[in-house]
């Protein structure tokens, strides 16, 4: 009798599949790279010891080194105790690093007024992101399973969500990866059993008070028994999809508000034609039509919105559907100077044909923009010059005298330039101030700076600290027009004062 080579027992087979199912989850979304040093976060659940089993036998292939972590969320008293004990008994016997943090969840979530389930689930990654920064690992792997990802789209569905939400888990996030995404939970159990592997049951996962276990345990059983036996399977495919569209609309939104925003050190604008229509070029000359224009945008025009006050907001604050809508009905309908408060410190205020977003650190800051500073000029041999630095403008002007007739030509470049003669002092640089008039050269009467601020469409937050120059406390000149007639240079000027301006 010729001795044949035993073929493989169910049990090993599904070892098999599932080693190499971890292992092409593993390589398709690249979570580790040979050297890495993997946490392993476990539980002592069922998933999340399969997830350490499974990567014992695959980290000689990966060529990573496992570490075993826990987190005791001392929420059920001595069978969280038990829970470590069972986790770090397992560490042990497979001789790998073990790391435990305990943290007192309740109280933690009582004193943030939080939810519980989100108290334990922010401590346990700020364990995890403790782990990388110090260097012990450089990912962590979690136990999400393709069954948490169906759990998570549907009670994102049931609470209201929109394409973000319908992403669900994703597979890497930062220094985070989950191998198990793909995998159903009865498999791991399955491979469990055959490893003749124990693990710890939370009773709190039975606990149908709460959302997430009606859903596992009531709502995925009824849909899989009498509407779809793949509801799993497709809930998993909705979601990958999900964050493709997801993926690649943040790339879009990203590369249009690079073109359209005008961002600076403290606010950033944006052309409301080109917020509410972003992709079109075209000019649209009738009322319906320029309807459907934004129409047809205005998703990515959300989008838009979403992406400044995520980029510029001064702290936390979860901007809405809400809120995204008053934004965009104060770029429709506003009126010029009507601004929205809007979550994270910010707020957005239309100046005419635009909108400004600012934060509100930044408007406070606006307040303090007043200064005055005398200006002294050397006039000796006509190589006068004074400096004058404006910190809250992050700014100096440089004022020169120079001798007008050899350097006319020049000035055209350098800036606008003042007869000395005329000047009296003494001569003060400050913020303009309501009731400040200006009778630019060219101009046959004086008028209200205010006035003139809007003719150039500068925004009431651009013109806070404005500066000015006065000679005998009568304007001279300010930022952006020429000087005022009473002190232009002329035929007749013989030495000149040059204002330039320059960063600091």
């Amino acid at each position: 009798m010729h001795a044949r080579t035993q073929k493989p027992t169910h049990e090993k087979k599904r070892q098999t599949e599932l080693t190499r199912g971890a292992l092409l989850c593993l390589r398709r979304y690249e979570m580790v790279r040979a050297g890495d040093r993997v946490g392993v976060a476990v539980s002592g659940g069922a998933d999340s010891v399969a997830l350490l089993l499974l990567l014992l036998e695959l980290r000689r292939r990966l060529g990573v080194v496992l570490s075993v972590i826990h987190f005791n969320h001392k929420l059920r008293g001595a069978a969280s105790d038990a829970d470590e004990k069972f986790v770090a008994k397992l560490a042990g016997e497979y001789g790998v690093e073990f790391y435990v943090e305990h943290k007192d969840v309740a109280g933690r979530a009582k004193r943030e007024k939080a939810n519980l389930e989100d108290a334990g689930r922010r401590a346990r990654y700020e364990f995890f992101a403790k782990l990388v920064e110090e260097g012990h690992v450089a990912r962590v792997a979690v136990a999400h399973t393709a069954d948490d990802q169906a759990e998570t789209v549907l009670a994102h569905i049931l609470r209201g969500t929109g394409l973000a939400g319908l992403g669900g888990i994703h597979p890497v996030t930062e220094h985070v990866v989950r191998p198990l995404i793909e995998m159903r939970r009865a498999e791991l159990r399955a491979y469990l059993k055959s490893r003749g592997q124990t693990w710890r049951e939370d009773a709190t996962n039975r606990d149908t008070t709460r959302m997430r276990a009606r859903i596992r345990k009531k709502l995925l059983p009824l849909l899989e028994k009498h509407f779809q036996p793949a509801v799993v399977s497709h809930l998993s495919s909705i979601a990958d999809l999900a964050r493709e569209d997801e993926a690649f609309l943040n790339l879009l939104t990203r590369k249009r508000a690079a073109e359209i925003f005008e961002k600076g050190a403290d606010a950033a604008g944006v052309s409301i034609e080109e917020l509410l229509a972003p992709l079109h070029q075209e000019k649209f000359t009738t009322e319906r039509a320029e309807e459907k224009k934004n129409e047809e945008t205005r998703a990515l025009s959300k989008r838009l919105v979403r992406w400044i006050v995520k980029e510029g907001k001064s702290r936390a604050g979860q901007l809405n559907a809400e809120h995204v809508e008053a934004v965009l009905k104060l770029a429709e309908h506003g009126e010029n100077g009507k601004s929205v408060p809007l979550p994270g410190g910010m707020e957005v205020r239309r100046e005419r044909d635009a909108l400004v977003f600012r934060t509100s650190t930044s408007a406070k800051r606006d307040h303090s923009r007043q200064y005055e500073q005398k200006i002294d000029i050397d006039g000796g041999s006509g190589a006068g010059q004074a400096l004058v630095p404006v910190l809250s403008l992050g700014c100096v002007f440089r004022f020169t005298m120079i001798d007008w007739p050899a350097k006319r030509v020049e000035t055209s470049e350098t800036g606008p330039v003042l007869d000395r003669d005329t000047l009296r002092f003494p001569l003060v640089l400050r913020n303009w101030r309501p009731g400040d008039k200006l009778q630019p050269q060219g101009h046959c009467n004086a008028h209200k700076l205010k006035r003139l601020l809007n003719e150039k469409h500068i925004s009431r937050w651009e013109r806070d600290g404005w500066p000015v120059l006065t000679s005998g406390g009568v304007l001279a000149w300010a930022r952006g027009f020429p000087v005022a007639a009473e002190f232009a240079a002329s035929e007749r000027t013989r030495a000149g004062i040059v204002i330039a301006e320059q960063p600091l």
